[in-house]
């Protein structure tokens, strides 16, 4: 952030004016894209929960049906032991 010192005056009047404004201008941006990412928080919502649903749903199936988690998450098919 840089200062700049423009004295006083009309000029220095309009100055601070059109600072205002662009500061105002800013902080109207920063609040709709704030409001922008509430409402798409929002929207994600149920899509998350429904993923985080699905995932605990396949890994009971795969768990059901004899797999097993092997290291770095692949699943793999666990070995028949021989008697």
């Amino acid at each position: 952030m840089v200062r700049e010192y423009v004295g006083t005056g009309p000029l220095a009047e309009l100055a601070a004016r059109l600072d205002a404004e662009e500061r105002r201008r800013r902080e109207e941006e920063r609040a709709s894209q704030r409001e922008e990412r509430k409402r798409l928080d929002a929207l994600a919502a149920p899509v998350v929960e429904l993923c985080e649903v699905a995932e605990v749903i396949a890994r009971a199936a795969l768990i059901a049906s004899g797999y097993h988690q092997h290291h770095r998450g692949e699943w793999r098919k666990r070995r028949e032991q021989r008697i």
